[in-house]
């Protein structure tokens, strides 16, 4: 996957924010509305899963909207370091009356079985993955043959005001290289995955002020660049930016930030190795009578 143009932020940056946030009450608010209208593309897998994996779920806050149209299929919650794992570990313990059982399954990234699940949901875990083709890699690893992958992630057009902001002002940009959907879809297919289908919105959101944008941004990860300032910003810093943003208000004192939001959803295909070490994936296998896709 090296050769898939799918940038890396500082994995340093990843691993203090993933701390971070662990630290908060539970998935920021944005990731809980993305969550949302996720859940509602399940209609597109005509038979639920049986198990599915909530991968990153704590920061991803994706359970109950799954729940909510699957409530019968089981959930394992995947986490990709210990201190999510610990705080996904918590919100799964039942009431003390029950013994504080776990209510479902959390699960380190290494501890996942491999092809045990029917379905992958995703939520806003690409864009911020140390290595996103290792990531799409071990998606591929959990999941049954003919099993569904779903995921959203930032679209190349997230937060484009701020980095007007940012070149204006000669300073490195506000966080690394959102990619295209068309390169996450050539990637999954790289990855063994078959028929990806890609589509985006654009969510437009306001805030009443800069020091409200600021604090929201932070809450919802950080800069994670390699370009990133290596030390503390100064309070002259941030009054030049927070004077930057409030000279992009509109009549109503409101700042607007763009949001491209990317959802994708693809099958995990049959693949066998060729004698040349090429890998070849029978998509006849995976359709019906009428060349519809099927679940195996």
């Amino acid at each position: 996957m090296a050769d898939t143009p799918l940038a890396a932020p500082d994995p340093a940056a990843v691993r203090h924010q993933r701390r971070r946030l662990a630290r908060g009450e539970g998935a920021p608010w944005l990731h809980q509305e993305i969550a949302r209208r996720m859940a509602e593309r399940l209609v597109v897998i005509r038979e639920p899963a049986a198990h599915w994996l909530d991968w990153g779920g704590f920061i991803g806050g994706g359970r109950a909207a799954v729940q909510s149209v699957w409530p019968a299929a089981r959930v394992s919650v995947v986490e990709p370091d210990a201190a999510l794992l610990a705080r996904s570990r918590e919100l799964a313990q039942g009431p003390w009356w029950r013994g504080r059982k776990p209510q479902w399954p959390v699960l380190a990234e290494q501890e996942v079985p491999a092809a045990g699940a029917g379905l992958l949901w995703a939520n806003m875990q690409l864009h911020a993955a140390e290595d996103a083709g290792a990531l799409i890699t071990a998606w591929r690893r959990a999941l049954q043959v003919g099993g569904y992958l779903m995921f959203s992630t930032f679209g190349p057009d997230t937060l484009a005001e701020l980095r007007e902001i940012y070149a204006e002002a000669g300073w490195p940009a506000p966080h690394p290289p959102y990619a295209d959907m068309h390169d996450i879809g050539d990637a999954l297919v790289q990855a063994g995955f078959a028929d990806p289908v890609m589509d985006q919105e654009v969510l437009r959101l306001n805030w009443s002020g800069p020091a409200q944008l600021v604090a929201e941004l932070r809450g919802l990860g950080g800069h994670l660049g390699r370009q990133r300032h290596p030390g503390l910003r100064t309070p002259r810093w941030r009054e030049r930016l927070h004077a930057a943003l409030a000279r992009r208000a509109d009549a109503q004192g409101r700042i607007t930030m763009r949001f491209e939001v990317v959802y994708g959803h693809a099958l995990r295909a049959a693949a066998h190795r060729e004698d040349d070490g090429s890998t070849r994936v029978a998509l006849d296998s995976l359709r019906d009578g009428q060349g519809r896709l099927r679940r195996r």
